[in-house]
């Protein structure tokens, strides 16, 4: 199941899905009422700068098994000069690939800058989530991943 709140956004992960493998559910996954603990995996790719970062994590937790995993793959801003060697980088690695890769235009809505930097989603992810796996990678991305505890 895919839960989005952009019409469009759903529309064209159906064409990516011809077979219909997907159920895609067009609402708000922090206001949805899903079941505690009711999700072996949670996923969000390019979603969580939409939203309260503490909060949409501490849903996604609460929406987890135990033994479940989340996993995040996130956008968020730099803080100059800090994070001006990774930007260097990232810039020539996104030279390059439009260069070298076809170029695809997305249909969600963009926000940019992400209201939180890496040092603060490292922050706010490690207070949600203790002992989460936090990683910064190249074209201004990071990625988050976390399996939920047994209960003590």
């Amino acid at each position: 199941m895919a839960i989005i709140l952009d019409a469009p956004s759903i529309e064209l992960a159906r064409r990516h899905d011809p077979r219909g493998e997907i159920d895609y559910l067009r609402d708000d996954f922090l206001t949805h009422d899903f079941a505690p603990q009711s999700f072996d995996l949670v996923a969000s790719v390019a979603a969580l700068h939409h939203l309260p970062a503490s909060t949409a994590l501490a849903r996604m937790a609460a929406l987890l098994r135990p033994g479940g995993r989340l996993a995040v793959v996130g956008l968020a801003r730099a803080r100059l000069p800090a994070d001006l060697p990774h930007e260097l980088a990232a810039l020539l690695a996104h030279r390059f690939h439009r260069v070298t890769k076809a170029y695809w235009e997305h249909s969600a809505p963009t926000v940019w800058p992400p209201p939180e930097t890496y040092c603060g989603m490292r922050r706010i992810s490690a207070r949600a989530l203790p002992g989460a796996r936090f990683r910064r990678h190249l074209l201004w991305r990071y990625s988050l991943v976390w399996t939920k505890p047994p209960p003590v």
